[in-house]
């Protein structure tokens, strides 16, 4: 007993401090951002016509968000790279186990079962615009609609999966998660901190988005033209047939 006692003693004396600081850069936070808004936008937006533009808009964003987010993942700060954090199923299994006995590993980045989701989320947002944009340009027919509709449901349910991870891992860490992403800081260790927050590629990030917005707003989808032939053909048919 005692001497279980002082081995947890001198584990915690040993374990580094912890104090608040920044882990997640400002691209990083910017992408969760503007991918949650789009995500969003495009779902919302799916079933309207009136707001088609907005929807496809919306949806090559989320591709450009997820290309760009796949490139910072190889050349961004410490805790945005692939390698600091995707770990194989024996990482992901033991953190899970130490979740489940209610003292989960401490990450300071994304813990291994958060990686799951993250891949996840970025798989299926390229499996969805992908099927959105061959929909778009007609390549396929009612069939890839449908899978495109699934996919999107799909990622929804991935969503929803995610966030009861960061609302549990929040209320076990004892720590608000969701905060930490829209500040960039969490507890951890000073020596895991990250330098630079990289600002001016948030910046640039979001000027981009939103040059693309105004853009495509300014330039009516194509697929409208083709989809109004039918009509306009049915138009010029009905008034030759009047002049017979």
């Amino acid at each position: 007993m005692n001497t279980r006692s002082a081995s947890r003693s001198e584990t915690l004396a040993d374990a580094p401090p912890r104090r608040d600081i920044l882990v997640w850069d400002a691209p990083v936070r910017v992408f969760h951002a503007l991918m949650v808004l789009s995500f969003a936008g495009a779902w919302l937006s799916a079933e309207s016509e009136r707001w088609r533009l907005a929807h496809v808009t919306l949806g090559y964003t989320m591709a450009a968000l997820v290309a760009f987010r796949v490139i910072w993942g190889l050349v961004g700060t410490r805790h945005a790279r692939f390698s600091s954090f995707v770990r194989g199923p024996a990482a992901v299994g033991a953190h899970l186990r130490s979740m489940l006995r209610g003292r989960p590993d401490h990450h300071t980045g994304h813990n291994p079962a958060g990686t799951l989701a993250i891949l996840a989320l970025l798989g299926s947002a390229t499996a969805v615009t992908a099927t959105g944009w061959a929909g778009f340009n007609e390549f396929g027919g009612e069939w890839l609609k449908e899978v495109h509709e699934a996919l999107a449901s799909l990622m929804l349910a991935v969503v929803g999966v995610h966030v009861a991870g960061v609302v549990l891992g929040s209320w076990l860490e004892r720590q608000n998660l969701v905060m930490g992403m829209l500040t960039g800081r969490k507890h951890g260790p000073p020596e895991d901190a990250i330098g630079n927050a990289w600002r001016s590629v948030a910046v640039l990030m979001v000027a981009a988005v939103l040059g693309f917005w105004v853009m495509q707003w300014q330039v009516p989808p194509p697929v409208q033209a083709v989809a109004d032939q039918p009509a306009l053909a049915k138009g010029v048919a009905d008034r030759e047939h009047d002049a017979d």
